[in-house]
């Protein structure tokens, strides 16, 4: 099912269907700025990734002695979740464990995906419960969304370019071919914060900046005007489009998690940027994407 918000700027909606955002539309302008999905680049819009961010070793992690699967990012964003609540500003969407998802991740948990609209800013808030009565929760969470970049038909992507409240940052790389962390970091320099999206930008993967040194990006038109602005404070920020493909979207991805390092060999308790809840414990967080034009 497909659901909706909407105000005198933008509407918005949304699929229960991992409760992922489908459309953020201008209503003056009838610009869409959320990706839509093409399965030649990247078949998916704006998932939520959890129980896990990113890839594990060998797709597996071990906890309490016991080995469990789990593919990338984790299986909420494939379930169907119930709308738990619905007003004209605000939908809230819910999951649950299931005996399903104890097959991968032992625990009780319940999972509730927010979205509030005011003006024209879309604040995304994740709420995880512990719903364990004797054991500690162990769980990543994080968001996917892609946006158009370029905007308009005719135009390129090396027009384009992104901004980061930083003039520099560490940044670390994925392997392409494993998924996982690699243990070194790179410099990014961003002159007043701009760095321009010229061809080639994305070939050597995900930009995965760690340690809260980024806590906002937008991407600029050809005028070097935002259009688009991503806020969060989260401890990791991913920026990622398909690598060599020349695909017309770029993803800001607030993170509170990642894949494994190429060298971990611990368990689910000390992953890192690991996120732990007590019994009975709630995790909420959120952020927010606003249409600036």
């Amino acid at each position: 099912m497909v659901y909706e918000l909407k105000n005198e700027k933008l509407t918005v909606q949304f699929s229960n269907l991992g409760a992922e955002m489908v459309s953020l539309k201008n209503n003056k302008t009838g610009q869409e700025y959320l990706w839509q999905g093409d399965s030649r680049y990247w078949g998916r819009r704006s998932p939520v990734l959890f129980p896990v961010v990113g890839r594990l070793i060998n797709d597996r992690y071990v906890y309490d002695n016991k080995e469990y699967p789990m593919s990338q990012h984790g299986f909420a964003r494939d379930m169907e979740f119930a709308c738990i609540s619905e007003s004209r500003e605000e939908i809230t969407f819910g999951l649950d464990a299931t005996p399903v998802t104890k097959e991968n991740y032992p625990f009780d948990f319940r999972l509730e995906i927010g979205y509030r609209l005011k003006e024209d800013t879309v604040t995304v808030t994740w709420k995880v419960i512990n719903l364990e009565r004797e054991r500690e929760m162990y769980f990543s969470i994080g968001g996917h969304p892609g946006f158009l970049c370029p905007l308009k038909e005719g135009e390129s992507q090396s027009e384009y370019s992104i901004w980061m409240d930083q003039e520099e940052v560490l940044f670390s790389r994925i392997d392409l071919e494993t998924g996982l962390m690699r243990s070194y970091k790179n410099v990014l320099t961003l002159p007043q914060g701009r760095r321009v999206l010229e061809e080639g930008v994305f070939d050597e993967g995900v930009y995965i900046m760690e340690d809260y040194q980024v806590q906002k990006v937008s991407l600029l038109n050809p005028d070097n005007e935002p259009y688009l602005t991503v806020s969060f404070q989260t401890p990791l920020v991913g920026i990622w489009s398909p690598e060599k493909k020349h695909a017309p979207f770029v993803c800001i991805e607030p993170w509170y998690g990642r894949c494994d390092r190429e060298a971990f060999q611990g368990n689910l308790r000390n992953r890192e940027w690991g996120n732990m809840l007590v019994p009975g414990g709630v995790f909420e967080r959120s952020y927010q994407i606003t249409v600036e034009q």
